[in-house]
């Protein structure tokens, strides 16, 4: 994980966030003053970042959203006040409104990214300067610390690109906390296709079926926000083993990017989960991330101990196999 360490200081009125990577501080800052880049990574995983606009000059605005799984927004502003290429820029960070506005009640923070080579590559120092210690105390409370953790510990994938950090890797599980964890699979095929074949019956039937030897049985979908859906398995005669099926509701839908949707294991009284899936397509390859967030740690440990993760390895196999082609 490329974050070293992340640091209040209530006496100074700042938070330091350190990160190091194992890249040129030159290709560190085109990150960060690129907002198609920019955007993979800000938001923390659950709550991906938008730039509507980015005016990277000094005296300039980029205006940013977030949206959560269950479709709440978040908006931000930065004023560029320096900018020292490539070495660092500083802004003035606002929660806002739609329309732009500074939201009242809402605190505004001076921050600062610089950009320093390392022996290994460079580091990233990130300070934000507060105007009160109840400021401070505010953003800590909204979980700061934690969500700018693991959103900068997304940078690894964008800096490396798809196939460097990816390929050949196969389904990949990282526990993020006790309640979330994220799976991610290249799949080498166009954004399109892979968006298909996880929401259209007939293709699904085709790959989403885990170990050899089980049919899709029931695959009714609603793809839209509110829509039910229930899919379901058993296996082919000679297989043994008991059918089972899940179902939900889709919370949110950007098609061909994301979509949200609950899950729940159908006739059973576990909890549901909640399925943050989104497509991300580079070079003709597709990065599928799925974060989960489940109530607590013992039904994140119960469902991983199914086998769940080599069962996705083997329908993304056939899914290459038989979709992509």
């Amino acid at each position: 994980m490329p974050v070293t360490s992340v640091e209040s200081d209530t006496e100074a009125l700042t938070m330091t966030l350190v990160a190091d990577f194992p890249v040129d501080p030159e290709r560190l800052w085109a990150v960060f003053t690129d907002p198609r880049q920019l955007e993979r990574f800000w938001g923390p995983p659950g709550w991906p970042a938008t730039f509507a606009s980015f005016a990277f000059e000094r005296g300039g605005r980029a205006r940013y959203s977030m949206a959560s799984a269950t479709g709440e927004i978040a908006r931000g502003s930065w004023e560029f006040l320096d900018i020292d290429a490539p070495r660092g820029f500083e802004v003035v960070d606002s929660f806002v409104d739609e329309t732009g506005e500074a939201i009242p009640g809402m605190p505004a923070m001076r921050m600062t990214f610089a950009f320093d080579e390392t022996e290994g590559g460079s580091r990233l120092t990130n300070v934000t300067y507060f105007d009160s210690a109840e400021a401070l105390e505010q953003l800590i409370a909204m979980g700061a610390v934690e969500g700018s953790t693991l959103a900068m510990n997304q940078l690894d994938v964008v800096l490396a690109g798809l196939r460097e950090f990816a390929q050949g890797k196969g389904t990949q599980l990282e526990i993020l906390d006790d309640q979330h964890v994220r799976i991610t699979r290249l799949i080498e095929g166009p954004r399109e296709l892979v968006w298909r074949a996880h929401v259209e019956p007939d293709l699904m039937r085709q790959w989403m079926l885990g170990p050899d030897g089980w049919r899709m049985s029931v695959s009714d979908v609603d793809l839209s926000v509110g829509g039910k859906y229930r899919i379901a398995w058993e296996p082919e005669p000679g297989t043994e083993g008991e059918g089972f099926g899940f179902d939900g509701e889709t919370l949110l839908l950007d098609e061909p990017r994301r979509i949200v949707q609950t899950e729940h294991m159908t006739g059973t009284d576990w909890p549901s989960t909640t399925n943050d899936l989104s497509f991300y397509e580079e070079d003709g390859a597709t990065l599928v991330t799925l974060l989960i967030e489940y109530p607590d740690a013992a039904t994140r440990d119960a469902v991983l101990a199914t086998g769940m993760v080599d069962g996705m390895e083997k329908s993304f196999e056939r899914m290459e196999r038989v979709v992509i082609g």
